[in-house]
């Protein structure tokens, strides 16, 4: 079994910082790209940052120069940092990962794997 674990939402001012953890563990071998997404509600879930397993990074719009993703390939963690916050930021925020995992067969496989999701609330 793999699993996902977000950590780090909260509550902040406009203007404030977070930073989100998502923590890849069980049966895998290794992590390939990892995704933030959010989902406000009444709103369909959206991406926000990517990073491949090379370090390559990806963006929405709305948080560019904002927001930074990182990953840690060793202990199969995943960052977003969530600087100037606004409002508009509040949503819930779920990582996504490609983990590669053993299959019984001895082969390999590439599945696609969710958080839970952890609140992020911006509001003076």
């Amino acid at each position: 079994q793999v699993q996902l674990v977000e950590s780090g939402g909260g509550s902040v001012q406009p203007g404030g910082s977070l930073r989100l953890s998502c923590v890849a563990s069980g049966t895998l071998l290794s992590v390939d790209a990892m995704s933030w997404y959010r989902q406000a509600p009444g709103k369909q879930r959206e991406l926000v940052a990517s990073i491949t397993s090379g370090f390559r990074t990806n963006y929405a719009d709305s948080v560019k120069g904002r927001f930074t993703i990182s990953r840690d390939t060793a202990q199969k963690t995943g960052y977003l940092q969530m600087n100037s916050l606004r409002p508009e930021d509040t949503a819930v925020y779920y990582c996504n990962a490609k983990i590669i995992v053993p299959l019984s067969s001895g082969l390999v496989e590439t599945n696609d794997y969710w958080g839970q999701g952890t609140q992020v609330t911006v509001s003076s």
